[in-house]
């Protein structure tokens, strides 16, 4: 039998048949037609947004790989360092990261270094979606934390509140002239009510366990809301709660959202929990008991908390299946980096055809994944159809493509040091929080449900597609 040719020939005459190498040779007219830059998919991507974006997408990419990335695998053990947890939101804050989501200044404007970025034109899930991507690809706990805060800050924003926000506004201010960020949560989820709080099926038969009862000057909150992400550093909880009224049983259909600030008496963080993933950011329990909350802290108005509670989920799940997709990617920019550089026989494992098909998989994946995204992203307002099918879709797509990488590592996939075990852990999180993916299934069914009754099979086949 003839000698196999070696992997470095096989390569070099692969190349002089590449489609680039090909049309460097080409005629002037073809090249004009078919010739494109040699970019990396980060950079094409890139360069297909609007220019406030891709300058948003640039930034928080070097934040990430500067503040991020250094400090993850030390994010991801117990104890927190709170010092180092300081020193990250302060640098977020210099950044501007935290602009668009509540901004610290009345223009709403993110400063990014010396440029000035109004996000204002696009919508919240578009420019969130982005900055968490990026975030997530450095580390996915501490994108949560950071978008943790974008959650809580949602229902302020879609209240339409013009008083409320311009007291927070100069909340925010006069703490971000100390250099830290006026920080939110988003309190739902209860000891006894997990998903019922993100499905309406399953809160209709549920009872809230956290009710407000009147009080002079405004309520007064009992009960525990658990698995709070950012819970434990906010300066204001929004937390939903259910109106007592006339002996009745407590229903979400007075669900009313009551913004909690920090020093409020009989307001108390039980503990933080020691979780599976997604270690930087904290799941608290906090305990209300008689937490006095003023009028002027109810989000929304009376009994609006199921509705504001279900909208702000909307915008909020297709930014999650961002997370999902930067916890994806860094975990295949792992495995393509340990590709190169591993050998077996002397050659680099890149070099051999099967880990190629692998990686262009993760490579096919991921690149969907941010077209779903993007697409409805850029939407200005997200259905609750097109917001739960991005989150399952990408999120069941994150997780195999963190399999992937673990499969490629092999054995060293188990290691730490490699960051891809903390992937699997942390991408596993983004299929349960902001509902689990089986309660999306039914918010799609749900949202749909209205075009099946009385349609015909192509009606219901165009009502699906859409």
């Amino acid at each position: 039998m003839p000698e196999a040719p070696s992997t470095e020939r096989q390569s070099t005459a692969a190349d002089r048949l590449s489609l680039r190498r090909a049309l460097s040779n080409a005629t002037p007219e073809l090249q004009q037609l078919a010739g494109y830059e040699p970019l990396t998919l980060w950079e094409h991507d890139t360069a297909a947004l609007p220019e406030t974006l891709r300058m948003l997408r640039q930034h928080t990419r070097h934040f990430a790989q500067q503040q991020i990335a250094p400090r993850a695998l030390a994010a991801d053990l117990f104890p927190h360092d709170r010092d180092v947890e300081n020193e990250v939101l302060a640098a977020a804050f210099a950044a501007g990261l935290f602009g668009n989501q509540v901004p610290v200044a009345a223009d709403g404007a993110a400063t990014c270094g010396k440029e000035s970025l109004s996000l204002d034109d696009f919508p919240l899930a578009w420019s969130a979606s982005i900055r968490s991507e990026e975030l997530a690809a450095a580390c996915g706990g501490w994108a949560l934390l950071l978008a943790a805060h974008a959650l809580g800050a949602t229902p302020l924003v879609l209240s339409g509140d013009r008083a409320a926000m311009k007291r927070v506004f100069e909340k925010a201010k006069a703490k971000g002239a100390s250099g830290q960020p006026y920080l939110f949560a988003y309190a739902i989820t209860e000891p006894a009510a997990g998903s019922d709080v993100e499905d309406s099926a399953g809160a209709s038969d549920a009872r809230p366990t956290t009710v407000a009862r009147r009080t002079e000057g405004g309520w007064l909150l009992n009960g525990r809301k658990v698995f709070t992400s950012g819970g434990d550093i906010a300066d204001a909880v929004m937390v939903f709660a259910a109106l007592e009224e006339d002996g009745a049983p407590a229903s979400f259909n007075t669900w009313t959202c009551f913004m909690v600030e920090r020093d409020s008496s009989g307001f108390a963080r039980i503990r933080n929990e020691e979780k599976m993933g997604q270690r930087a950011s904290a799941a608290t329990e906090l305990e209300l008991s008689d937490a006095f909350v003023p009028d002027e802290n109810v989000i929304g108005g009376l009994r609006q908390g199921w509705a504001l509670n279900l909208a702000t989920l909307n915008v909020s799940r297709i930014p999650v299946a961002a997370i999902a997709l930067g916890i994806a990617r860094g975990a295949m920019e792992a495995a393509i980096e340990f590709a190169c550089r591993h050998r077996i026989a002397g050659d680099p494992l890149i070099e051999r055809q099967e880990i190629q098909l692998q990686i262009a998989g993760m490579i096919a994946q991921t690149g969907s994944m941010r077209a779903t995204i993007w697409e409805h992203a850029r939407r200005p307002v997200p259905t609750q159809t097109a917001a739960s099918l991005t989150k399952v879709s990408c999120s069941d797509a994150a997780l195999r493509i963190c399999e992937s990488a673990m499969l490629l590592l092999s054995n060293h996939g188990v290691l730490h040091q490699y960051g891809v075990e903390k992937a699997l852990r942390d991408v596993r999180l983004t299929q349960i929080y902001e509902g689990t993916n089986e309660i999306n299934r039914l918010a799609i069914i749900e949202d749909l449900r209205s075009t099946f009754t009385n349609s015909s099979e192509g009606e219901v086949a165009e009502a699906l597609s859409r």
